[in-house]
């Protein structure tokens, strides 16, 4: 669509919820508007989802997806991130994942705006970049869900996706707390899986430091107990 024969110019907003957490999947999302539509989504006074409470994140997300262009959502696995993590890092992998949203749209963006997990943004424009044939702009920036309403709103949709995936998690094995290793609630649950299962279940990133650090003190007791 267009007036006077010049196209819509298709803004993407990218953010992730999950990354820290030792359970369940982190979430990516792409979220695609035409610029045109931009003051209607400042309307909607969407912000960094962190600043959101879960009822207002969920009232948001239906009208979110109403007003979007395109919308893309990955969903990555505690088993996937283990793999990655070892042998690239956690940046990596998003740069990759954020590579393939844009590969994937249905309607690609001519710019997109991220929220940055590198510490030097420019390296983090790169490290997407490499795997894109032709990549649209790039702007990566730190704190850039609280600059942008379409990062914004990516942050929004992706926070609402994961939690509705932690909520299945704790329907069978109970609350989790945060999910953050410093989480003595997270972190008592964990043991109480490892004793009652001798291992983890596949939501829970085993690569994770405290995931770790609790299997080697389950089996050093083992070996006390012997």
């Amino acid at each position: 669509m267009n007036i006077g024969g010049t196209p819509f110019v298709l803004i993407g907003g990218v953010d992730e919820a999950g990354r820290g957490p030792v359970i369940g999947p982190m979430v990516m999302v792409l979220a695609v508007i035409e610029e045109e539509k931009l003051p209607e989504l400042r309307e909607l006074h969407v912000r960094d989802s962190k600043e959101l409470t879960p009822e207002k994140r969920e009232e948001l997300y239906p009208e979110i997806k109403k007003m979007l262009d395109d919308l893309v959502v990955m969903k990555i696995s505690p088993a996937e991130i283990d793999v990655f993590v070892e042998r690239k890092g956690l940046n990596e992998l998003e740069a990759m994942k954020t590579a393939q949203m844009i590969t994937l749209a249905k309607k690609r963006p001519d710019v997109v705006y991220i929220d940055a997990p590198d510490p030097d943004p420019r390296k983090y424009v790169w490290r997407i970049a490499k795997y894109l044939e032709n990549p649209p702009k790039i702007v990566a920036e730190h704190r850039a869900d609280a600059k942008y309403p379409i990062v914004s709103a990516a942050s929004i949709i992706a926070k609402v996706e994961r939690d509705r995936e932690i909520r299945k998690i704790e329907e069978e094995w109970g609350e989790f707390g945060t999910g953050y290793p410093h989480d003595e609630k997270t972190i008592k649950q964990l043991e109480r899986i490892l004793k009652e299962n001798g291992k983890y279940p596949d939501f829970v990133r085993k690569s994770w430091s405290t995931a770790k650090r609790l299997v080697e003190r389950k089996n050093q007791r083992s070996i006390l107990d012997w």
